[in-house]
């Protein structure tokens, strides 16, 4: 690890304006991630700006302003701890899918260090990603993609380009692109909100782009529309071992049916899929006013799968996200979150 300069911000602008005005500065948070990554050689900023201690930390139960959905929602400040988030009673109840996706995540050590802000800025942890003997465009753009042709386990089934076949690592990320969650951003021109699915992006030419934040801006918040689908709602994620392993595959749903048991609002996402969370929409579109039985929620999922691109290595990915699917659906059709 190299040697680097160390600042701790007094506030959220100021921090803004340290990185904003050095190409070669990173946000501080938990460190979780950022730290592997300095030890690994991958992430070699010359600053770092400490924004861990900025009051950033608070849950609130708000009315949400018109660009985040309007109405009654909460309001997550981005350094609240996931241990903090999982267990605060009005997500439990409110949102159960967010805290279900962030206990499923790393180990209780790793969630009392992890923020909120930091988990769905995390880049990353294919194993080409993170060695640095490798060709890969994300870490070095232009270098080539180690993974295509490679190990394919965890790759992307779903939108990926011939320059990075990378899936997103967040189990958080999953559940708020099903709640359709705001991101309150703030840059060098002030404040602005991000709708959660524009947020990341698809790799195409130019996967060393994670999101779609300019350098510098941060994450300060995120917000959570409230609704009776959000408030039923759950995640499963499918791994290789019972805990501290990212996902296979991950569903997030929230769901609302009428009183003749058809849909009538519902929001599934994936993970282990893509470059970044997948909102099936087409998936929802098909099986909205609809009873969602095991077969229909299978067509629903295959036509969601149909430009899906796989290998011997990641098949596997299309029919066991679909089952996932199928039980997750199942699940909150029985009052089960």
């Amino acid at each position: 690890m190299r040697e680097l300069d160390y600042h701790r911000a007094d506030d959220a602008a100021g921090a803004v304006a340290l990185v904003s005005g050095d190409p070669e500065a990173s946000f501080l948070g938990g460190g979780t991630n950022l730290v592997d990554h300095l030890k690994l050689g991958v992430a070699r900023p010359r600053v770092l700006v400490d924004i861990s201690r900025l009051p950033l930390d608070q849950v609130e139960e708000v009315e949400l302003p018109g660009d985040s959905g309007g109405g009654p929602g909460l309001r997550v400040g981005a350094n609240v701890r996931n241990s903090d988030l999982a267990a605060h009673p009005a997500v439990r109840s409110g949102w159960p899918v967010v805290s279900r996706a962030l206990l499923a995540g790393a180990s209780g050590q790793l969630r009392h260090q992890a923020t909120t802000g930091g988990n769905l800025m995390q880049r990353t942890r294919c194993v080409y990603f993170q060695d640095v003997t490798t060709a890969c465009n994300k870490r070095e753009p232009g270098s080539g993609c180690s993974a295509i042709g490679g190990y394919a386990r965890y790759n992307a089934v779903l939108g990926a380009s011939e320059h990075c076949v990378t899936v997103h690592p967040s189990d958080l990320a999953v559940a708020l692109a099903a709640v359709d969650a705001v991101v309150v951003v703030l840059g060098p021109d002030g404040e602005r909100r991000v709708p959660f699915e524009e947020l990341h992006r698809l790799p195409g030419d130019a996967p060393e782009r994670d999101t779609t934040l300019a350098h510098g801006e941060l994450i300060t918040a995120v917000e959570l529309p409230a609704s009776a689908a959000a408030a039923t709602s759950t995640y499963h994620k499918a791994r290789d071992r019972a805990s501290y392993a990212f996902a296979l595959v991950s569903v997030a749903a929230a769901l609302e049916l009428d009183e003749a048991g058809r849909v009538a609002d519902v929001r599934i996402a994936w993970g282990g899929i893509a470059h970044k969370p997948w909102r099936a929409r087409v998936a929802e579109q098909a099986l909205l006013g609809a009873e969602p039985t095991e077969e229909r929620v299978a067509a629903a999922c295959a036509d969601e799968l149909a430009d899906a691109r796989t290998s011997e290595g990641n098949a596997f990915k299309v029919p066991m996200v679909t089952a996932a699917t199928q039980h997750v659906l199942q699940s909150l059709q029985g009052g089960r979150r």
